[in-house]
């Protein structure tokens, strides 16, 4: 139901690629900190998907699991990177298909945005050009190596197929590998995968081609794009749509507008979402994006009032709304919305839910145990 108490819109099935999502709300992918360090999935990853599910959750994107151990940006975080990682991986895409929730894999590199701890060596980068947050002087990949990322990619992407989920998202945005290899702050390189746009967004490009050639045409593939990186010489709204045009003919399935930088010193997750006109602050972009292409567009950015999500979509500004922050507060609140027994989540926006313990809300769990 609406706000209003009329049929809502939000509550409507939409293809992605061939896969019918029968809501419009997302799980934007998060990261949980729930893995082991070497990547495995645990019960309480496991747990955390069937509740999403249950709660009724359209599409779950899943927090960023790395490709390739070098590509590795955080502690406790799920891995792709190889075969023996699918029997863990289908525990999750079953534990969500329990219900009528669809799953997608989220697929990421960390590039420089990592430490040598993590990655095992110095971390990799289009060009070796500085990060001050992680204090690391990337080394810029040779021709070969980029093959190789594509080809890490790709084969990822294969074992999300073989471990049941519904689809795979590419992590484009916020300065990890595909980001960077975008933007032209640290993308300086002068062969075929820098200088242009199109060259800048060869990368992406060929792993989609990729994937759809080893996945299947109808395995769906969308991508998570920066609207900005919010530095002055980084990547703009006006390339971002390029970007999405040249993957849109190479067969990509649906896009999701975000925008930051580590080393912008602002993100994706804004605090202080108090107002209905502090919601969506991604909306604009991602309206760009839904005016240029004619693929699925999913908005997100501090959405938190049923009516603004309304208005996002039946405004034709965006087909889904994606969320992160709320449902870790509320992992029903989906059932919640459609019950009409709430019009608003009671996320608070103060981002103490990114807990390396393990996410889950400050506000309802001040006292958090830590985990083994």
């Amino acid at each position: 139901m609406t706000s209003s108490g009329r049929p809502s819109i939000l509550f409507t099935p939409k293809l992605v690629g061939s896969v019918s999502i029968p809501n419009r709300f997302v799980r934007s992918a998060t990261h949980d900190f729930l893995a082991e360090e070497d990547g495995a999935v645990t019960a309480k990853n496991v747990e955390l998907y069937r509740r999403l599910a249950e709660g009724e959750t359209g599409l779950i994107i899943s927090g960023h699991a790395y490709v390739s151990p070098e590509g590795k940006a955080s502690h406790r975080q799920i891995g792709v990177f190889q075969d023996s990682q699918v029997e863990g991986l289908s525990r999750l895409s079953g534990a969500v298909h329990e219900f009528p929730s669809r799953v997608f894999l989220q697929l990421a590199h960390a590039g420089r945005q990592t430490k040598p701890s993590l990655s095992g060596g110095t971390p990799l980068a289009p060009s070796a050009v500085y990060e001050p947050t992680f204090k690391v002087m990337p080394r810029e990949m040779t021709g070969a190596e980029v093959w190789e990322l594509i080809r890490k990619f790709i084969s990822a992407a294969g074992r999300a197929q073989g471990a049941g989920f519904d689809g795979v998202q590419l992590h484009g945005a916020h300065g990890y590998m595909l980001s960077a290899f975008f933007s032209p702050h640290t993308n300086l390189r002068r062969d075929e995968w820098g200088g242009s746009t199109e060259n800048r967004a060869r990368v992406a490009v060929e792993i989609l081609r990729g994937i759809k050639q080893q996945c299947g045409p109808s395995f769906p593939v969308i991508i998570k794009l920066n609207s900005s990186d919010f530095l002055d010489d980084g990547l703009q709204v006006e390339e971002a749509v390029e970007i999405a045009r040249l993957l849109e003919q190479a067969g990509l399935d649906g896009v999701e507008m975000s925008g930051g930088t580590t080393e912008a010193g602002r993100g994706s997750i804004w605090p202080g979402i108090r107002a209905e006109d502090d919601e969506g602050y991604f909306a604009l972009s991602a309206g760009r994006i839904k005016a240029a292409v004619s693929l699925p567009v999913f908005g997100l950015g501090g959405f938190r009032t049923l009516g603004v999500m309304e208005k996002a979509v039946a405004s034709g500004r965006v087909d889904f709304i994606s969320l992160s922050r709320p449902f870790i507060r509320e992992p029903f609140l989906v059932k919640k919305f459609r019950t009409g027994e709430i019009l608003r989540s009671a996320c608070i926006s103060c981002n103490k839910c990114f807990n390396p313990r393990g996410i889950s809300c400050a506000d309802l769990h001040p006292k958090r145990e830590k985990l083994p």
